[in-house]
């Protein structure tokens, strides 16, 4: 994923594909956490970009169960 993925991106995505990048976030996530925890992690601030893309598909997958549209500017 790259970092600090739009949500316009995601929302272009059908549910199999968001869940596909919620599995792949996730599992940058447990490797970011692992490297911080050896101390081989060099870039601090893709953990937060990381955490922040999680979010952000989480979000996006709970207004597709409410059936909330939002209208983005152009």
């Amino acid at each position: 994923m790259a970092a600090g993925t739009k949500a316009s991106e995601l929302r272009e995505l059908n549910s199999e594909d968001l869940v596909g990048k919620l599995r792949e976030a996730k599992e940058e996530l447990f490797n970011l956490r692992f490297q911080a925890a050896t101390g081989q992690l060099e870039n601090h601030g893709r953990l937060k970009a990381v955490r922040k893309d999680i979010a952000r598909i989480y979000t996006l997958m709970r207004e597709r169960e409410l059936g909330i549209e939002t209208v983005e500017s152009a």
